[in-house]
């Protein structure tokens, strides 16, 4: 007989409420001596406030487990020891996030990635470099990974050995903790990598499992024959068919399959044994105790795995999620989380919430920007934001021009039909424009991960060159050079404007030009993306204050956009609102925050556009509104008139 939801519902909250009371006292007493009494009673609050949400998650992911109310305990317990050694200032900052828990939504926000070795050498070298990041305005500093990796096979820092150790070569963790601190003193937010969904073949857990230890064994999905992978594969899409076909690798030590979503060295960490899920939280503490104050969640769509399913965006990788996010808002509510999930749109949105991740990457933003660009049209662009950019309340998106990866055309093949275009054929499009095979491209880039019998493929390439710059300069093209440079200028425009974090890949603020010496390092010459992964130019950062230099034109204009947003009320927790201006060659929001708004027009086309007059007064305009950028008058009573990729931010100035 089924029990009705109502009455499910009331047994889990006795249960809750029941766990809850019988927990409390015992973790008192273990910690009694360590504890202050009017720091617990805050504590005991968090505890109380978000026990529910975790508790519900756990029991989703191991209710059935016979010994499962010994895992909660076990976990609240090991995630007090970690609130109890967090250090005073950390603590501090707790208390001041608490009191403002969405001060990722400020204007203030801006970010930056890096690859710490590119951008500095090394953590030292990184911390003497703050001044650089504080001139541009940056308040957010995203480095990519920085955990000691296998030698060779280590996927650019993804194939985690230790959580707790620093590649040799970049420094220490002590290191990490000093340049936390730093950049904290100077407002600047450090945000890691957090690669949970696998660990390389090195890590401690796997050599233990390569020794025969079953207990670790456990930790991973290890198969004795091919019966349970061959069950699993039917329904699963392979990541990398060319270089690792399927999802499983064998080891022959142990004479086991075992799961390897992406590549032979990164095994894929099994989440339905909770001693996995503790292991894993202990990791996050522990980073968050270093300083870090924003984690992105790797892979975050793999971890949970059902068969006779895809392996994807499953409700178990929800709930893990829910789960971390109670456990870090009850111990070190500083930090929040940012989802990395390249996958279809909609399944993107569902991650994004403040009991899951309040951050998250914008991939179809990022695609769309490029998609404009390259056909001089926004409908597509307009279309797919209307319909997928609005988030809860609380939440941002993370906006990038590009990153460390490649350029992937993820978005719904739904909003490119509605344009009355075919997606593949589209994507394709797209991919020969970027990689400088359409006649007509002004861009330089490659292909990476091209499939040989669809066609399909991804683009690297820096952001310079995509937009043209370094054909340009080859060329000895001055008016070309200007287009390219305001196509710079236009993409970092929309991201800093729309609404969330901006995100610049450091060296794009310079107009850094594709590195094809990658090709001469066997190691690397396999791998496209190394194209736009070069060390970041110092000399070419000296010429930033020559504004008749390229570099000189692209940093000052960034960082007139920068100091545009933070002077802006209306670009604080503001509200976004997207529609059509009339012209589909023509970009156009509105923020609104208060009595502050924002009129914003980009022009993706390579010639001048018009706006109507009527169009102008439809949307609000009377007398006369200030172009904040250029500092020009804007008449209602004209059309407005927009160059070439320029981009207009338009304030009212009349009554």
């Amino acid at each position: 007989m089924t029990t009705p939801p109502a009455e499910e519902e009331r047994i889990m909250r006795r249960r809750v409420t029941a766990t809850l009371e019988r927990i409390l006292p015992r973790l008192q007493a273990q910690f009694e001596s360590q504890i202050d009494p009017d720091a617990w009673a805050g504590y005991e609050d968090r505890l109380r406030r978000n026990f529910d949400r975790l508790f519900r998650s756990l029991h989703y992911l191991y209710g059935r487990e016979y010994d499962f109310f010994y895992h909660v305990e076990a976990i609240l317990a090991a995630a007090t020891r970690y609130w109890i050694e967090r250090a005073p200032q950390l603590k501090a900052l707790d208390a001041l996030r608490e009191h403002d828990p969405h001060w990722y939504q400020s204007h203030r926000v801006v970010g930056a990635m890096c690859y710490v070795d590119l951008f500095a050498e090394d953590l030292k070298g990184l911390i003497r470099r703050i001044p650089y990041l504080a001139d541009l305005g940056i308040t957010y500093l995203h480095l990519m990974p920085v955990f000691k990796t296998p030698v060779g096979d280590n996927d650019g820092g993804y194939a985690v050995s230790s959580y707790r150790e620093v590649s040799p070569d970049l420094g220490t963790m002590d290191d990490i903790e000093h340049l936390a601190s730093e950049l904290r003193q100077r407002g600047i937010s450090l945000v890691l990598d957090f690669v949970f969904n696998h660990t390389s073949d090195e890590h401690q857990w796997a050599k233990r499992a390569l020794a025969g230890d079953e207990d670790y064994q456990a930790y991973y999905r290890m198969y004795p024959d091919r019966t349970m992978p061959d069950a699993y594969e039917k329904s699963i899409a392979t990541v990398f068919p060319d270089e690792f076909p399927g999802c499983f690798s064998y080891r022959n030590p142990i004479r086991k399959w075992v799961w390897t979503s992406f590549y032979n060295f990164q095994w894929d960490l099994n989440y339905e044994n909770p001693e996995v899920f503790r292991g894993m939280m202990e990791e996050m503490l522990f980073l968050a105790n270093r300083g870090v104050e924003a984690l992105r969640l790797d892979a975050i769509a793999f971890t949970w795995k059902e068969i006779g399913t895809g392996c994807q965006n499953l409700e178990g990788a929800h709930r893990l999620v829910q789960a971390f996010n109670a456990l870090k808002d009850i111990a070190a509510p500083a930090m929040v989380f940012k989802s990395e999930a390249i996958v279809h749109p909609d399944e993107v949105r569902k991650y994004i919430s403040l009991d899951k991740c309040e951050l998250s990457y914008n991939p179809q933003l990022m695609a769309l920007l490029w998609e404009a660009l390259a056909t001089q049209d926004c409908r597509i662009l307009r279309r797919a934001m209307r319909h997928r950019f609005q988030i809860d309340d609380g939440c941002a998106w993370v906006n990038y021009v590009r990153c460390h990866d490649d350029i992937g055309w993820g978005f719904g093949d739904d909003d490119v039909e509605q344009a009355g275009i075919n997606p593949a054929d589209h994507r394709r499009f797209l991919t020969d424009f970027y990689t400088g095979s359409f006649e007509e491209s002004f861009a330089r880039g490659s292909k990476f991960q091209e499939d040989p019998d669809t066609g399909q493929a991804r683009v690297s390439g820096t952001c310079a060159s995509l937009c043209g710059l370094e054909k340009a300069i080859e060329e000895n093209d001055e008016t070309a050079i200007d287009l390219a440079i305001k196509r710079v200028l236009l993409l970092h425009g929309v991201i800093m404007t729309i609404g969330g974090v901006p995100l610049i890949y450091l060296g794009d603020e310079i107009a850094s030009l594709n590195d094809y010496s990658f090709l001469e390092d066997p190691d690397k010459s396999e791998d496209s993306r190394w194209l736009h992964r070069s060390p970041f130019d110092w000399k070419k950062a000296e010429s930033r204050w020559d504004i008749e230099s390229i570099p000189g034109r692209v940093y000052n204009g960034i960082a007139r956009l920068i100091t545009l947003r933070h002077q802006n009320p209306a670009f604080t927790r503001a509200d976004t609102d997207i529609f059509d201006p009339g012209n589909d060659r023509v970009f156009a929001y509105f923020r609104v925050h208060e009595n502050h708004t924002s009129l914003v027009f980009a022009n993706f086309s390579a010639e001048t556009q018009l706006i109507d007059a009527k169009r102008l007064r439809q949307l609000g305009m009377r007398k006369s509104m200030a172009d904040l950028l250029t500092g020009r008058t804007i008449l209602a009573a004209k059309h407005l008139e927009l160059a070439p990729y320029q981009f207009c931010v338009l304030a009212r100035s009349g009554g």
